[in-house]
């Protein structure tokens, strides 16, 4: 099934904005796979399952959410099975805003090739990437013990960072 990203300006409590998209994406026939929430709780990052995008963002918007965008990604990096099961939270999110002319194959690549890197920062863990199929950015996240060492996991893998958010450890209650 495709996955989709949907980012959400909350403008009311992060739990009940939670709660929304998984009763929009259950009620759309598609699955509520996992939500990442900045620290300053002023953006959320929701994957869904098996929703087409342009339905996705008219469904959650007639629930009266503030949705800034929609696309289809696909998972690198980490079997979507063990997110449902487990639906980590992340320390941190990098955002990259990709090149123009980058393919995903060529995307998909260059991963392979830098991620053995990531052993030089023992102390951050890659865990995994949401890949926008339109190649317009990436979402990368990262268990680590500060801006700092994500910072420095990137540079082993000369990957820039266009936006670093430190994740709130907020779970839908739903």
């Amino acid at each position: 099934m495709s996955l989709v990203l949907a980012e959400i300006l909350p403008d009311r409590d992060v739990a009940e904005v939670l709660r929304s998209v998984e009763s929009v994406a259950r009620a759309s026939g598609g699955e509520f796979i996992e939500a990442q929430v900045t620290g300053s709780k002023d953006r959320v990052f929701a994957i869904v399952e098996g929703v087409a995008p342009a339905d996705l963002r008219t469904a959650l918007g007639a629930a009266g959410l503030n949705v800034d965008d929609v696309a289809s990604v696909r998972l690198v990096g980490a079997d979507l099975a063990a997110i449902k099961a487990d639906r980590p939270a992340s320390g941190y999110l990098v955002e990259w805003d990709l090149p123009s002319g980058l393919t995903m194959d060529a995307y998909l690549a260059r991963k392979k090739e830098k991620s053995p890197l990531y052993a030089q920062v023992p102390e951050t863990t890659f865990q995994r990437t949401y890949v926008r199929e339109d190649m317009v950015k990436c979402l990368c996240f990262y268990d680590a013990p500060d801006e700092d060492a994500v910072r420095r996991a990137r540079d082993v893998v000369s990957a820039p960072i266009d936006r670093l958010h430190h994740l709130a450890d907020v779970r839908s209650d739903a």
